[in-house]
Order: C-alpha cells, then sequence, then structure tokens
C-alpha cells in the first residue's frame, strides 16, 4: 500500500474525531471525558465478532468434555460458548467438577450458569501467570481448555512444560465484521486493540489508503499488524507515560492539537 504522508510532522493534523473498532464498554467513562474535554467525536464499531461452533464441529475435535475434572476459564466468551454446548449435548456439569477462572470478574459470571457457592471455584488475579500459579497446586486433575480460534499460547505451553493433563476444545471464533456502511466515513484517529481488527479492516477494504487517517494501536502484537499491513503506526499504547489506550490518545491529541 503507497502511503502520501509518512514525515511525522505532516501527519500531526487536529484531531476531531475517533473511531473505537471495540464495542462501547460498560464503563466507557474515560472515552467520554476524553470527548468532552477536547470536544470529540468519539464512535464505538466492532471490527470483529465472535461466533459459537456447532455442537458437530466440537465432536469432529473428540472432546468428551465429562473425561475431564477442570474447567479452564480465561474469558466471558470462553463461558458462554462451554455452556451453550453443554446444553446442546444434554450434558449437566457434576458437583465436584472444578473451574479455574482468570479473574474474579471471570469467576462471577459463572453464576449465569451454576450456583457458584456450591462449586469448586479457583480464581487468578489478573493475568494467566496468576492463574498458572493455582494450576500448579492441582496438578491430578485432568484440565480442559474451552478457548477460540486465536488463543494465546501461553497456557498450553505452560501445561505441557509441566506434564499437566490438558485438553484444548476450540468453541468459538473471530470473525471479521460487515463494515460496508464504514466505506465513505472517515474518522482522523481510529484505534486498534488486537491484530484481528487489522485484518478485518484490510479484508473490508482491499487497498485501502490511510492518508491522513492516524491509527493507534495497543499492545506489541497489534503495532506489529499495523506496520506488517503496511500501514503507517501513530499511536502506540501502552508506554510509561500512557498505559492506557485513552492516555496514549490524550497525550497525541494536545499535541496534535496544540493545547
Amino acid at each position: 500500500m503507497s502511503q502520501s504522508i509518512t514525515n511525522e510532522a505532516e501527519r500531526l493534523n487536529k484531531v476531531e474525531s475517533i473511531l473505537v473498532t471495540q464495542a462501547r464498554p460498560s464503563d466507557d467513562k474515560p472515552y467520554t471525558e476524553l470527548a468532552d474535554r477536547y470536544n470529540l467525536k468519539v464512535d464505538f464499531r466492532p471490527f470483529i465478532e465472535v461466533q459459537g461452533l456447532a455442537l458437530r464441529d466440537i465432536r469432529k475435535q473428540k472432546v468428551n468434555i465429562m473425561e475431564h475434572t477442570a474447567i479452564i476459564f480465561t474469558s466471558r466468551n470462553a463461558v458462554d460458548h462451554f455452556f451453550r454446548i453443554c446444553k446442546e449435548a444434554r450434558m449437566e456439569m457434576p458437583a465436584d467438577m472444578k473451574y479455574f477462572c482468570i479473574t474474579e470478574q471471570t469467576s462471577n459470571y459463572l453464576q449465569k450458569y451454576i450456583v457458584i457457592r456450591k462449586r469448586k471455584i479457583f480464581t487468578g488475579q489478573k493475568t494467566a501467570a496468576d492463574l498458572l500459579e493455582l494450576i500448579k497446586k492441582h496438578k491430578t486433575e485432568k484440565f480442559l481448555f474451552p478457548c477460540s480460534d486465536k488463543r494465546r499460547s501461553d497456557i498450553p505451553e505452560f501445561m505441557g512444560s509441566n506434564e499437566l493433563q490438558l485438553t484444548e476444545a476450540v468453541m468459538y471464533e473471530t470473525v471479521s465484521s460487515d463494515l460496508s456502511d464504514l466505506t465513505n466515513v472517515f474518522y482522523d484517529i481510529i484505534c486498534f486493540f488486537s491484530p484481528s481488527g487489522i485484518k478485518s479492516l484490510v479484508a473490508n477494504f482491499p487497498g485501502y489508503q490511510q492518508n491522513k487517517t492516524r491509527i493507534a494501536a495497543f499492545g506489541p502484537t497489534t503495532a506489529k499488524a499495523v506496520l506488517e499491513a503496511g500501514l503507517i503506526l501513530d499511536i502506540q499504547a501502552p508506554h510509561p507515560s500512557a498505559p492506557s489506550m485513552t492516555g496514549a490518545l490524550e497525550l497525541y491529541i494536545k499535541k496534535a492539537n496544540n493545547i
């Protein structure tokens, strides 16, 4: 892709509109405050969607859920699609099944499907590393890991290196959203949070020309995907001065808008 503007100074134009390539979060205060503070238009639009696999596709993986004694959950999507498959297969989880959840938010979400006070639930603090410390204390369990087609490798690698029994079950997948209604819509900044978001942009708009649109990326893998797509990375988060996307945006807007 050819880019007509590559000089940073030339790209530092006033920011009036931002597109966040995710659904509006339940706590959108950081974005609304940013919009109010700098008189910006901030829109939310998911560039990717999560679709559940059919029960027949799960069976093709030859996964026997009831052979396992513990389930590892790393997201709400994993919880939803696991219990969806259980319902479709007419399976009821035994009372002694153990659940290992990456965060308290995920473990609390389990109450949508089970009475959590009667179950054995183990909760990490924030990261996979926290959860793995808990898992190490339960080496005799047979773990099932409901995941997407684009899961991180840290949990399977840890389980393998520690000779723990793990079965992966791909129960949902990430696909590109239909963005055809954005064909003639312009934003000063587009914020991306995963390589899948960049893939969706390219899939929806072949030969996309970035021109004056600034691109913000959260995380090193997203930043890498931006560059590999032949695009210019203008804003990167997190960094020491801005651990959040909104923080990185604010630093850039102050500079671009001469504030």
